[in-house]
């Protein structure tokens, strides 16, 4: 009882940032073992009728309601908004999805028409995944800087384009300049994943996010079937220009999207960010929470040195890892389910000897073929719902080392003398599963980043991934023609290390919330650190008491 007679000592830390003050006032609180890093309650000390700080002379605040955008949206919940969005975004998936399928398609069709050789046919897909390792670094720092609305529009509009261009290309060497231009806008669609989880409750945000690549692999599925259909009696320029048809309806619905508004609150557009809300609850059904928005203004948004802050550049760094790791081990997987079967079995061949042939062999692809293919893609649809089985009970940490590890054991019987029956099985298994990995990996990077720098993560991200996915052809086709042996062995430890990497990422983002900027601000020798949620949950509609003890 005594403690409560003692009078209050109250600390008003001086903030760098003075749109802080105007919104709300940050009192802090000494404590016996306080550190430079004080922790930081969001209150509104209320003045009486006389004009007196109430706080200062009844030892505590009456503190003003107010809410986050997460608390807002977990209000809110999953509901109509938020249904449409997920197709919306679908959509993008499913486009980019097309757009990588459509060169692998056209390959043998542009080699006998303009009689390529087997180099120049592979530069088509290298070319497109350069642009997108060029592009996403790029629009993950306009994302951060100037909205996530405004990079992913501009990429698909880009993309679009360029696309529809290609249709036109009188020759290869104008072709192959305009499908890297088309990747550099593709990197619009991992893009969406800032602007798609910056909208979802945190319940629903794992499986959300793992059905993008189910959208992805619909994408392929409908490449496959408009090429069985187009190709042999319209040609490949009706299907390369039908392949847009998604893209084109994606730009045309995307406007009725409003810009995110976590980063409207960091932008200090606040009447944005609480018009985007009060829609989303008009849509929901839901009533707006009480009270009045956080707001906390940040600058210095979308700085690749961010990334490399004390907190995160052990997560980055494996994070790059294991993006790099998981796009070279899927597209890997994708040329050994044939190149395997040529070079031989090394328990037959004692080293993989391909026979020599013309590199302008002309050969259409087939009915048979086109059905393969589909197979194939089929196979990614298991690994996706085993990962949404489990992400939300052991974690993303242990989905992704799942993922890996699961990908490292498919590849292990290989080395036996198996058949090509239990060859196609193994490899149908690793492909499920680097594919599940690789939507998990996807879901951690947008939630383990805080909103000032999470567009440019993934952008940095996904370069790593097309760094990996240009050098899968290098091991999965000249150094098969080596060894097959020692093509086994260098993606079997890739996916051992990719699992080891997603084991000791340093944090578990299960049941986090999002974090809207760095937890701590590094300035000189001092740091100030930003409010926490738990406080806010805790505290909300209490009285604020701080004492001295």
């Amino acid at each position: 009882m005594d403690r409560w007679r003692r009078k209050s000592n109250i600390i008003y830390r001086r903030w760098r940032n003075p749109e802080w003050r105007s919104e709300v006032n940050f009192v802090g609180h000494n404590d016996e073992d306080s550190t430079e890093n004080e922790i930081c309650t969001v209150t509104s000390a209320r003045v009486n009728s006389e004009g007196v700080n109430s706080a200062s002379t009844t030892g505590f605040h009456e503190t003003e309601e107010t809410f986050t955008v997460d608390d807002a949206l977990e209000a809110f919940g999953f509901g109509k908004f938020q249904w449409k969005m997920s197709a919306l975004i679908g959509l993008s998936w499913m486009a980019d999805g097309m757009a990588i399928m459509v060169v692998s398609i056209l390959g043998p069709h542009l080699r006998c028409e303009w009689r390529l050789p087997s180099y120049q046919v592979a530069l088509m897909t290298s070319v497109m995944f350069l642009g997108m390792g060029i592009g996403s670094p790029v629009v993950g720092s306009v994302s951060d800087i100037y909205g996530r609305k405004v990079g992913v529009i501009l990429c698909v509009c880009w993309a679009l384009f360029y696309g529809l261009l290609s249709v036109f290309a009188p020759v290869y060497g104008w072709l192959l300049f305009l499908r890297g231009l088309v990747g550099c806008g593709l990197v619009g669609a991992p893009q969406t994943l800032s602007l798609y989880t910056e909208f979802l409750p945190e319940k629903s945000r794992g499986i959300c996010l793992m059905l993008l690549s189910g959208f992805w692999a619909l994408g392929i599925v409908f490449s496959v079937l408009l090429a069985l259909f187009t190709l042999p009696t319209l040609g490949w320029r009706w299907q390369l220009g039908l392949s847009t048809i998604p893209m084109a309806i994606f730009v045309c619905l995307f406007f009725w999207l409003p810009e995110s508004a976590r980063f409207n609150v960091l932008s200090g557009k606040t009447e944005k960010a609480m018009a985007t809300l009060a829609r989303i609850a008009k849509e929901n059904g839901k009533a707006m929470p009480q009270g009045k928005l956080i707001a906390n203004k940040r600058t210095g948004r979308g700085q690749i040195k961010a990334l490399f802050s004390p907190r995160y550049w052990r997560t980055t760094l494996l994070l790059w890892f294991s993006w790099f790791v998981n796009s070279s081990v899927y597209y890997g997987i994708i040329l050994l389910t044939t190149e395997l079967f040529q070079a031989g079995h090394p328990c037959e061949t004692q080293g993989a000897k391909i026979e020599p042939s013309c590199s302008l062999e002309c050969k259409y692809l087939t009915s048979a073929d086109y059905k393969y293919i589909l197979w194939t893609t089929l196979a990614e649809f298991p690994g996706i719902l085993i990962m949404l089985l489990v992400i939300d009970r052991i974690g993303r940490k242990k989905s992704m080392a799942l993922g890996f590890f699961m990908v490292f054991l498919s590849f292990l019987p290989i080395y036996a003398c198996i058949g090509r029956t239990a060859v196609t099985i193994c490899l149908f298994i690793g492909r499920a599963f680097v594919v599940g990995g690789f939507q998990v990996i996807c879901v951690y990077t947008s939630e383990v980043f805080p909103t000032e720098t999470r567009a440019l993560a993934i952008g940095t991200s996904n370069m790593m991934s097309k760094l990996g996915a240009a050098i899968s052809p290098f091991v999965a086709q000249v150094l098969l023609r080596t060894s097959v042996y020692g093509t086994l062995s260098l993606f079997c430890g890739f996916s051992l290390l990719g699992g080891i990497a997603a084991l000791i990422l340093p944090i578990e983002t299960l049941g986090r919330g999002l974090q809207e900027a760095s937890l701590y601000e590094e300035d000189g020798d001092q740091t100030t650190a930003a409010k926490t949620r738990e406080s806010n949950d805790a505290n909300a509609g209490e009285p604020e008491v701080i004492q001295d003890e």
